[in-house]
This record gives C-alpha cells, sequence and structure tokens, in this order.
C-alpha cells in the first residue's frame, strides 16, 4: 500500500504552530515510508478565510522545509464533489432535511440544561413526512443537511498513537449537521460542513493514513460513520498530543506567540523549529539524541513513538536547539541572516560594500548568539556611532594608571596604521611592562576605552574590527578627552 498523507489547515490565521507540528509528523511519516506528503486547503469557511492566510501557510510550510507533493488543493473547487455525496446520502435515506429553527435549537439547548443533560440535537425532524415538509418549506424554512446517527452504536479504532478508542453513538451530539441551509432557490444543497468535506476529500484523494491533533479524536467518530455510509476504505488515525504551556494549558495566543510567523521574527531559524517540533511529542530510538536535519528524522521516524501526552512548550529548549544550529551555521551564510535585524535596530550596514568586515563581526558574536534577535545587543558596541560608558567603564577609568595606560596604548598606535592580531598583543605587553602593572588591567582599561564596557565579546578580536575602520583611535580620543573633563575623586 502507497502511503499518502495530508495537511489540511483552514485559511483563517497564520499558520500555527500545533498544525505546523502535525505537518513535521505527516512530513516524516511520508518520507520515512516513501510515500506522498499532500497540502489541502480548507477554505469551505467563507467569512473568515483570507487568501492572505492561504499565503501565510505556504511559506511558513515551504520556510520550514516541508515541501508537498501533491497541492495545494483548494475545498472551494471542489464544491460538486461535496454535494453529490451529500444527494446520494439523501437518496440512500441516510441523511434527511432539518427545518429546525435558531429559535427552536436554543430553547432544546436550553430545556436539556434545565434538566441537566448534555447538550445534543434530539433527531426531532428524523422522520418528517411529507405533509410537515411542505408546511415547512410553505413557512420559509430553509433546512440544514443532517447524517443519521444511531445512538446504540460503538464506534472503535486501533488509534496509531492511542491504541483503541471507542466512542459511544450517543455521545456525538445526535444527527451530524453536513450541510448548511442553502442561501438561495436556485441552489437545494448548502455549503457542506468539515466533517463531510474532508471525508470526501481524503476518499477522492485516497488518503491511507490521517495524523493530527487529539482535538480531532470525536470528529473521526462522526467521520468514521461517513466512510461507512459512502463505501469507503476507512483510513487509520493518529492523534498526536496536544502541545500545552507552561501551566499544563492548551497554547493559545494568551502565551505571547503562537503562529511560525511570531516565532520567525524573534529570531528562530527554520532547522531549529523544525528539529523542535520533532521531538514536541516524539521521542527518537536513541532518547539521548536531540539534533536532527528533517531528512534525518524521517529516517529514525515511527508513529509508534509519538507520546500520548500533552507536549508541554519548553522556550529554554528551544533556545538552546537554536543556538546549535547558529553556532554551526558559517558567518558568510549567517551575516546575511543578521542583516535584517541590524537594520531593525537602527545601524546603519552595507552587506555588499562592506561583507568582509560584516562577516568577520558576524564571527565574533556568533558563539554569544541564541537567537538572530540578539545580534544587535551583541554587536551593539561595535555598530554604535556614539561612544557611551556604563557606571562599571567610568569607575574602571577611576583606578590609579588607567588614563596613563591609554595615553600609552593611543602613542602605539599612532606608530601602526593597520594592526594585526600580533601587533595588537605586542602593544598590549609593551604597555604593561611601561605601567608596571597587571595585564588584566591593561585589557580592561582598553576595553572600557574602546566599548564604554568593562564587558564583551573578544578583545583583540573586536579591538581589529574597530581597527579596520580606524575606529580604535577614534573611540581612546574620544575616551581621553572624556578623561579629561572626568572629575577627580
Amino acid at each position: 500500500m502507497a502511503v499518502r498523507v495530508r495537511i489540511a489547515p483552514s485559511p483563517t490565521g497564520n499558520l500555527h504552530i500545533g498544525t505546523a507540528r502535525t505537518a513535521v509528523y505527516n512530513w516524516l511519516f511520508a518520507r520515512h515510508c516513501g510515500g506522498k506528503f499532500i497540502l489541502r486547503v480548507e477554505d469551505t469557511d467563507k467569512e473568515r478565510s483570507r487568501p492572505e492566510y492561504t499565503e501565510n501557510i505556504k511559506s511558513g510550510l515551504a520556510w520550514l522545509g516541508l515541501n508537498w507533493d501533491e497541492g495545494p488543493f483548494f475545498q472551494t473547487d471542489r464544491l460538486d464533489l461535496y454535494k453529490k455525496a451529500i444527494q446520494e446520502l439523501l437518496d440512500r435515506g441516510l441523511a434527511y432535511p432539518c427545518y429546525c429553527t435558531p429559535q427552536e435549537l436554543e430553547q432544546m439547548r436550553q430545556e436539556q440544561k434545565a434538566n441537566k443533560l448534555a447538550p445534543r440535537y434530539d433527531n426531532r425532524h428524523r422522520n418528517l413526512s411529507k405533509e410537515q415538509i411542505a408546511e415547512f418549506e410553505a413557512e420559509g424554512r430553509k433546512p440544514v443537511i443532517r447524517f443519521k446517527i444511531d445512538d446504540d452504536r460503538t464506534i472503535v479504532w486501533q488509534d496509531l498513537v492511542r491504541g483503541q478508542v471507542s466512542w459511544n453513538g450517543s455521545d456525538l451530539g445526535g444527527d451530524m449537521v453536513i450541510a448548511r441551509a442553502a442561501e438561495s432557490s436556485e441552489d437545494n444543497l448548502g455549503q457542506p460542513l468539515y466533517n463531510l468535506a474532508v471525508v470526501v476529500d481524503d476518499i477522492d484523494m485516497g488518503i491511507t493514513h490521517v495524523i493530527r491533533g487529539e482535538d480531532h479524536i470525536a470528529n473521526t467518530a462522526k467521520q468514521i460513520l461517513l466512510y461507512e455510509a459512502l463505501g469507503a476504505k476507512i483510513p487509520e488515525f493518529g492523534h498526536t498530543p496536544l502541545i500545552l504551556n507552561e501551566t499544563g494549558q492548551k497554547l493559545s495566543k494568551r502565551d505571547g506567540v503562537t503562529s511560525i510567523d511570531d516565532f520567525k521574527q524573534k529570531g528562530f531559524l527554520p532547522e531549529a523549529m523544525a528539529n523542535y517540533m520533532i521531538l514536541l511529542g516524539w521521542t527518537a530510538p536513541d532518547s539521548t539524541q536531540e539534533l536532527f536535519t528533517l531528512p534525518e528524522a524521517a529516517e529514525l521516524f515511527s508513529i509508534e513513538r509519538v507520546n500520548k501526552a500533552g507536549a508541554k512548550f519548553d522556550w529554554a529548549k528551544l533556545d538552546w536547539i537554536n543556538s546549535q544550529y547558529l553556532h554551526k551555521m558559517p558567518a558568510n551564510e549567517l551575516v546575511e541572516l543578521l542583516v535584517p535585524y541590524w537594520e531593525e535596530a537602527g545601524y546603519k550596514v552595507d552587506l555588499e560594500g562592506d561583507r568582509p568586515w560584516l562577516e568577520s563581526l558576524t564571527a565574533l558574536i556568533a558563539p554569544s548568539l541564541t537567537r538572530l534577535s540578539d545580534a544587535p545587543a551583541e554587536s551593539r558596541l561595535l555598530l554604535s556611532e556614539s561612544l557611551e560608558y556604563s557606571p562599571d567603564a567610568i569607575a574602571q577609568f577611576q583606578k590609579e594608571g588607567v588614563i596613563e595606560i591609554l595615553q600609552n596604548i593611543n602613542a602605539a598606535l599612532a606608530e601602526n596604521s593597520a594592526l594585526s592580531e600580533q601587533d595588537a598583543k605586542d602593544i598590549i605587553k609593551k604597555v604593561t611592562k611601561q605601567a608596571k602593572v597587571k595585564k588584566g588591567l591593561v585589557m580592561r582599561s582598553l576595553r572600557a576605552g574602546l566599548m564604554g564596557e568593562v564587558q564583551g565579546p573578544d578583545l583583540t578580536q573586536s579591538w581589529l574590527l574597530l581597527n579596520q575602520k580606524s575606529l580604535d583611535k577614534v573611540r581612546l580620543q574620544q575616551t581621553l578627552d572624556f578623561l579629561e573633563k572626568l572629575p577627580s575623586e
């Protein structure tokens, strides 16, 4: 059997991390089995679906590296297929028109609530006579179409993640609406609803395995009944755990970020996001392995190793994984990803004209990066046009002999138009000997004089970068001018 799986997002919002994680598992399963991964856009919700959300979903999946083999297919292009299935169910007596008004349904719910009963449709229009139908039609009522559900039926399936699952028909809320009321008199059937459309699509596309979130389990019970009614082979189902926040609740917008775009803007790499989502509910055969490319994970993936328990979102783990990918990335690739963050922070960078310098800067700060968005803060001391002094730097300047140290370094620079790493080390050694102090005092003073801070990236490499732009001399002179105005203790 050729494996065929699908991801079927609704374009009513940006690509959600839960949908993306489901896409990851479907992609891994398809690649592991040599099958097909299909993209289907479930856009029958006319009021909330937007073209920009469709584009966001497509670009988000592509950004993560989840290339699809077929599609995207759009449900709005397939309405005739759904209406044909609905008509078949009507003709076979497996579905029927229901003329209940919203007011009648609300009264039914209120009565059930008063009697402490679970809300459900009581199937009151399941067996209407021709006369009753004619009366409702004369009143101008537009019927929805309901699919008959046998309350005495128990629906059982062997879930790929959860083992045997059973669901009582009586717990499915009564006969299920599969199509809305028609909007015009020319159209005898209205807009098909999710459970009907998804089953017809899966049958038509030959879907063999449905891998999706556990919040669809009740839908699965209903859909199995529809597969049977339409005489189709039932696919295998696997229901993955929900993604939870730190308090154990379902991850939501209240937790700050939920869309893949949000994570992208915060400076996470696509490889790191895909890697992290792989681990959000799945454990590798070697449980100590935590870093995978998508193809590497596909070789190891099995749906049976997906956990049943909810997957708690861990920012620290995501940051760590992201940092591992950042630290391994060559500077010539990483620099291109950092430029937008520098520009957003207001720094003037010219990648085309100043690439070697920016690559050196990137190599210098890369080991300190956790996210791409850390770059402005980590490189501030080297990119800032103005030099400001921290309280710690000012305290360093007030130590005995520091002014003389900076003056001697400045004088030594006058004799060196361009520094090599060895030149920088020789100057520090020479000045340390002249001042008869410890090397640490010289280096801390130099850092404070060059960058206005007593801590930061590697001093020698920072100095060489500043020297390439002749900024070391400018900054040291600025510091000496500042110290002349600094009141003595």
